[in-house]
């Protein structure tokens, strides 16, 4: 009863407005209130008006709403709905929305202030939460795109997902017309390049186009150093398979006359400055066929010795393991003949272009993020705070995902142009793969012990993923801390625990296995779980994305495929180099979509810097500018770093680091 001051906000993406009119309903908690006053919300504007209300309602609980039309459903945009009074003293609530309205149906929207089912004695949002979450289990469904892998939202293209997953008008026209622009540059560049002869290192310098990326340049004038080559391990595109070793692996076996070599090794691994990159999950992986050509794989392993400047040197290469009955593999050494030795590195670097690519960015960013992203739309409701802390991280991570599985690895698509796990391999490698998605390989404080990289100074991932999960647990304990009282509130939250179940037992398919937990029973338990599933979507994707334009542009440093099988001697050209290397139209391609990929986007949003306020009320807005202020803390900590360094890491750097798996 009384004047009560409504504002309704409209999204600002090119078709966010409605023709269509929207009727408003306050509901309170003694009553309801029809609104007679009908919008027409326009893109980007913010709408207020005054309405006076003859019924008591009480606290507010819900603002519904109806979009109608007559002949066309325009879908409508709606960011929030803020009601205050009654009265110019009345309290201000906010009804948060960011999703689209479609239909004419009438959409409840909760009150902005994060409850649990606990939180709600009197069960005024019981009937709401049961309904949206009967809706959202029907929207978002479990699929399974291949057997043996991890599970994925059910969905042939993009147009299957529900439209609060798609990208908006300038993600998807900036998405768009980069694809188009990389198609029409690798058209250019096979055009220019059909009749020319391709026999030297030097002419992939005609395909070489990088205007954004002055470290691939570098790459491009050093890719051959040694130095170089050990560094990518450290703070490459791929910083996950590097490990300190315990004892020298078994399958490497020395041929007659290297005893010096073992020795050699022995003693680094005695002061423990041996370390090891293993490639065996690729042992036995089936090749790719391209255009009738044979593609082919190794498995190779890299001894490294780490020096007291940093530096992580390659001691030895083994690329392929020993076979029973046959003689041992040949070692490759820095004192080989440099063709010898280069080509050995070659290899090595097309298989971590291989591991980078389907184990650590696609299965452990992209396909992890889909099952945190299914998972929390289909058991946690929109009031549930743990929703609102998420939501901001899981977006557009569907449709880039969907988009991948259409596109890059589906049937015909890039994979199997021109990658030589191509062709069904990079499937069976997927498959392999899930085994070691294990609960503590997610988080970097294990992680990082595990592989034995705590300390070393030279690891730049190492140091900032551990001050990122630091500011990431802080965030998550400030919300966790405000909502749950004591661990009895995390254990009696049913809904939190069906969510942490779901995500374990189904989407990872019983990873209880491997250090999940399939329950929640203590509030530090509850943090460690949520950080790990910010971080996943957040610095541990950013960390395997941002790196491809820089250390893959110059296509001999990460070769998508190799066309001559892995060298069984040590006689080598640099005919047999250039044979061995992706031809014209394979570097062309594989430059186009790391350009467009790998690129820094123009639409994107920076670690923690969303515009969406999902809470309402003053606490968790404090945990979030505190948040902030110790991103911004990091971000200048590793400017400072960076700027005495000759190849700055930034891949970590909170202001370039995307807010979700977008891309």
């Amino acid at each position: 009863m009384g004047l009560y001051r409504i504002r309704v906000s409209t999204g600002s993406s090119l078709c966010a407005g409605s023709q269509n009119q929207v009727q408003l309903w306050l509901v309170g908690q003694h009553g309801e209130a029809e609104i007679q006053k009908r919008l027409r919300p326009a893109r980007g504007q913010e709408t207020e008006f005054k309405v006076d209300v003859e019924e008591h309602l009480g606290p507010l609980l819900f603002v519904k709403l109806q979009k109608w039309h007559f002949l066309q459903d325009d879908a409508w945009f709606c960011n929030w709905i803020s009601v205050q009074g009654p009265g110019d003293s009345g309290e201000e609530f906010t009804f948060p929305c960011y999703r689209w309205v479609e239909g004419s149906g009438i959409l409840s929207l909760p009150e902005g202030t994060g409850r649990t089912v606990v939180d709600d004695p009197q069960d005024l949002f019981k009937d709401y939460r049961e309904k949206e979450l009967e809706k959202k289990r029907n929207l978002y469904r479990w699929g399974n795109w291949k057997d043996g892998l991890i599970l994925n939202v059910v969905g042939a293209t993009i147009s299957d997902l529900p439209a609060d997953e798609r990208f908006l008008e300038d993600k998807r026209i900036d998405f768009e017309a980069s694809l188009a622009k990389g198609l029409a540059d690798l058209a250019i560049k096979d055009s220019l390049n059909v009749f020319t002869c391709w026999n030297d290192l030097d002419d992939f310098n005609r395909i070489f186009w990088c205007d954004q990326s002055k470290l691939a340049k570098k790459v491009r004038d050093s890719w051959k150093e040694d130095a170089l080559f050990g560094y990518q391990f450290l703070n490459g595109a791929n910083p996950m398979i590097l490990r300190r070793s315990r004892q020298l692996p078994a399958r490497l076996k020395f041929p007659p006359g290297m005893e010096e070599l073992q020795i050699q090794l022995e003693q680094e691994l005695q002061g423990g400055r041996l370390f090891e990159a293993d490639f065996v999950l690729l042992d036995g992986i089936k090749a790719n066929v391209i255009l009738c050509s044979q593609q082919y794989l190794a498995a190779p392993l890299v001894m490294l010795k780490l020096q007291p400047d940093g530096k992580l040197l390659p001691m030895v290469i083994q690329l392929q393991l020993p076979r029973v009955g046959c003689p041992p593999p040949p070692l490759f050494l820095p004192t080989d003949p440099p063709m010898v030795w280069l080509l050995a590195k070659c290899w090595v670097r097309s298989s971590d272009f291989q591991i980078h690519e389907l184990q650590s960015h696609l299965l452990r960013g992209h396909l992890m993020a889909e099952v945190i992203t299914v998972a929390t739309m289909r058991c946690l409701p929109s009031i549930h705070p743990i929703f609102k802390l998420l939501i901001p991280h899981l977006r557009y991570t569907l449709e880039i995902n969907v988009r991948a599985r259409t596109g890059l690895i589906s049937d015909k698509g890039v994979f199997d142009q021109v990658v030589s796990t191509g062709g069904g391999g990079h499937v069976e490698l997927l498959q392999r793969a899930r085994a070691f998605l294990t609960y503590r390989s997610f988080c970097p404080p294990t992680d990082l012990a595990d592989r034995g990289l705590l300390g070393v100074e030279s690891s730049f991932y190492a140091q900032d993923a551990l001050r990122l999960w630091e500011i990431l647990y802080g965030y998550v304990q400030g919300i966790v801390y405000l909502h749950y009282k004591t661990n009895e509130a995390v254990r009696d939250d049913l809904e939190l625990q069906t969510w942490c179940r779901e995500i374990t037992e189904v989407g990872l398919r019983g990873a209880q296995d491997q250090g999940f937990p399939n329950s929640l029973q203590s509030r530090d338990q509850m943090c460690h779980f949520l950080t790990m599933c910010i971080f996943t979507c957040t610095g541990q994707h950013s960390s395997t994305h941002l790196g491809q334009l820089d250390w893959y542009t110059w296509v001999p440093n990460a070769p998508c495929t190799m066309r001559l099988p892995p060298p069984t001697t040590k006689d080598v050209t640099l005919e047999t180099v250039m044979a061995t290397l992706p031809n014209c139209h394979q570097a062309s391609l594989q430059m186009s979509i790391t350009w467009q990929l790998g690129r820094r986007q123009p639409v994107m949003v920076a670690l923690g810097q969303h515009q969406e306020e999902y809470f309402s009320g003053p606490g968790p807005k404090d945990v979030l500018k505190k948040f902030r202020e110790e991103l911004a803390v990091l971000e200048k900590e590793i400017e400072t770093r960076n700027a005495k360094l000759d190849m700055p890491y930034q891949y970590l750097q909170p202001s370039l680091v995307e807010n979700s798996v977008a891309i």
